[in-house]
C-alpha cells in the first residue's frame, strides 16, 4: 500500500459518524481521510484496511487505500474547535480512500446491480460481518456509472469483544437480510464458488499484516501484537471454512423477500 501524507484539510463529510474529511496529500491527491482519534477509534481503521483489502483481493470496485501521516500542526489553521480536537487526536498514521469527485449515492430504483454483482457484494459483506449496507445507509456509491464499495469500518464487529470472536466466525450472520442489495443477490451459489477459491490462508496473512502496530494497541486478552493479529486470521480462517453457514442464511433471507 502507498503512503501519503495531509498538506490540507479541505472539508469535513458530516454525514459520516466518525466526521472523515476530505483532504489533499503531498502527492496532489484528494482523499476522504478517516481519523484514528475519531469516536470509533483505531478499530474502525482496521476494519476499513481489512474488509477493504478483501474486496480488492475479491477483484470488487472499491477506491484505492492509503495510509496516509497527519501533522497536528495542521490544527492551528482550522477554525472550528472540533475539528483541531479530532486533527490533534489523531497525529500520526490514519487511513484515506481516493476522492470520487462527482460520485452519487446508490439509488437501488436507479442502479440495480446484475445478480452476479450483487451476489459477491453480498458474499462479501457476510464474509467480513459488515452490519452497515442497508436500505438506510447503502455505503455504495456509482461513480462514472460503476458501482463503488465504500465505508467498512463497520465490519469486524466481532474485534469489539473477542469473546464473541469464536461464536461469530461460524456464525449465519442473519444481519445479512437487511442487505440493501440482497433482493438482487439470486447468483449466490456461483458467487461462493468464485469468491471463496480467491481466498487463502496467505492472502488472509497478507491483508492482516498491513495493519499497522499502533492500531492494535493493547488489547485485553492477547499477550502481545502478534498473538493479535493471529486472532484476526484465525477468525477469517474458520469464517472462510464454514463459509456454507452464511451463504445458506443468505440464500434463504434472499428467498424471503421475493
Amino acid at each position: 500500500m502507498r503512503s501519503v501524507e495531509a498538506t490540507r484539510y479541505v472539508t469535513p463529510l458530516r454525514e459520516g459518524g466518525s466526521l472523515p474529511a476530505v483532504v489533499e496529500a503531498d502527492d496532489d491527491g484528494m482523499y476522504v481521510m478517516k481519523f484514528r482519534g475519531a469516536g470509533q477509534g483505531a478499530k474502525a481503521l482496521v476494519a476499513e484496511l481489512v474488509a477493504g483489502e478483501f474486496a480488492r483481493l475479491l477483484g470488487l470496485p472499491i477506491p484505492e487505500i492509503v495510509f496516509i501521516d497527519l501533522d497536528p500542526a495542521m490544527a492551528a489553521t482550522e477554525p472550528d474547535s472540533e475539528i483541531q480536537h479530532l486533527i490533534r487526536a489523531s497525529a500520526g498514521c490514519n487511513l484515506a480512500l481516493d476522492y470520487l469527485p462527482g460520485a452519487i449515492n446508490f439509488d437501488p430504483a436507479v442502479d440495480a446491480p446484475d445478480a452476479a454483482l450483487a451476489s459477491r457484494i453480498v458474499w462479501f459483506d457476510a464474509f467480513t460481518c459488515n452490519v452497515d449496507r442497508t436500505p438506510r445507509n447503502t455505503n455504495l456509491l456509482v461513480w462514472h456509472r460503476r458501482l463503488t464499495l465504500i465505508d467498512h469500518g463497520a465490519a469486524l464487529y466481532f474485534h469489539h469483544d473477542w469473546d464473541s470472536a469464536a461464536r461469530i466466525a461460524v456464525s449465519p450472520f442473519t444481519r445479512i437480510a437487511d442487505h440493501v442489495l440482497l433482493p438482487f443477490a439470486a447468483a449466490l451459489a456461483s458467487a461462493d464458488a468464485e469468491l471463496s477459491a480467491r481466498i487463502g490462508e496467505d492472502d488472509i496473512r497478507r491483508i492482516v499484516g498491513l495493519v499497522p502496530d499502533a492500531w492494535l494497541g493493547s488489547e485485553p486478552g492477547f499477550a502481545d501484537r502478534a498473538a493479535h493479529r493471529e486472532a484476526y486470521v484465525s477468525f477469517f480462517c474458520q469464517r472462510l471454512a464454514q463459509r456454507a453457514v452464511f451463504v445458506e442464511e443468505a440464500r434463504r433471507a434472499h428467498a424471503g423477500r421475493l
